[in-house]
Order: structure tokens, then C-alpha cells, then sequence
């Protein structure tokens, strides 16, 4: 089993009920064990003028190689009546891979498929809606990349991206 790190996003229709609609079917789907849920963060938009998203991130246990996970979620997030829109336009439910255990992944396409897989995802620290919720359930854990803790990749970028607002909704106990 691999531990794995998702993030999960919505700012359609009931952003909570979008999520936990998503962390049900990843549950039930027997191939995705959820072990941490960090709080629901209320987050305001990265792109173009929208509704503020709602953010979690969460780790889990999967049997399932990287492919295979990335095709699992494009599933749920086609169940959810996620659709093709403007890049960083409003979803009803966005769900990325941040860390497949230790593994460095650059796929630009997945066979058969039209996705490219980047593992970790490119953009984590640059997101502090990402790091944040990530920082709760994950403080310690090593990026493979940056070969540093999650608390001191937070630390060092909260500093650059004040202008992104993060605030907690909901506590997960």
C-alpha cells in the first residue's frame, strides 16, 4: 500500500456536500483507504473573477498505481458533474494528486488517456490553500523535490502569498 496525498476542491452548488460526495465514492470504491482529513478551508480564487472555493486535503492508502489513481479520480470528478470549463474556472469538484508516496513522476501523457501526470504536483508550493490543509495532517512529511518539510515550505512561502486568503470553516477532530 502506498500513502498518498490528495487535495480536494469545490465552488459549485454546495461546495461541502461536493467534497464529501467525492471522499464517500473514494472511500467505497475499495481502492482508496482514507486515514486524515484536515478541516475544510474557505479559500479565495487563483484566475478569474468567482465564487471562494472550498479546500481539503487528505491521506489515504491506495493498492493502485499512479495511472490508475488519476484515472479513478477523473471518474469521481465526472460523477460529480464535473465538466470541462476555462482553465482555473469554477468546479464542482477538483481533485489533485500532491505526493504518491516518495515518487517523481513526469508523464506527460498517460497511455491511452489524454491526462499528463506530474507527481509531485508542480504547483504546491505556490498554493497556499494547498499547503495550508496539507500542513495540518502533514507537517513532517519530506516534498521529494524540495527535500524539505511541508511546515518549512509553508513557513518560508506564506511570507510571498499573503494575497491568497485561507480561513478554516470547518474543523475535521
Amino acid at each position: 500500500m502506498k500513502s498518498v496525498y490528495l487535495s480536494l476542491g469545490s465552488n459549485v452548488g454546495n461546495r461541502t456536500e461536493n467534497i464529501v460526495f467525492a471522499l464517500s465514492f473514494l472511500q467505497s470504491s475499495g481502492f482508496v483507504n482514507i486515514k486524515r482529513i484536515s478541516s475544510f478551508y474557505k479559500t479565495s480564487p487563483i484566475g478569474p473573477k468567482q465564487r471562494d472555493f472550498y479546500n481539503i486535503v487528505i491521506k489515504a492508502q491506495t493498492d493502485l498505481g499512479p495511472s490508475e489513481l488519476l484515472l479513478l479520480i477523473k471518474h469521481v470528478e465526472r460523477i460529480s458533474g464535473r465538466e470541462k470549463t476555462i482553465r482555473w474556472g469554477p468546479r464542482i469538484v477538483d481533485i489533485d494528486i500532491l505526493f504518491f508516496g516518495r515518487e517523481i513522476i513526469n508523464a506527460q501523457i498517460i497511455a491511452d488517456t489524454k491526462f499528463g501526470l506530474v507527481i509531485p504536483h508542480k504547483e504546491i508550493q505556490n498554493r497556499l490553500f494547498v499547503l495550508v490543509p496539507l500542513c495540518e495532517i502533514g507537517c513532517n512529511f519530506v516534498h521529494p523535490v524540495f527535500r524539505r518539510r511541508i511546515s518549512g515550505i509553508l513557513y518560508d512561502k506564506s511570507l510571498t502569498l499573503k494575497c491568497q486568503k485561507v480561513r478554516i470553516i470547518y474543523q475535521v477532530c
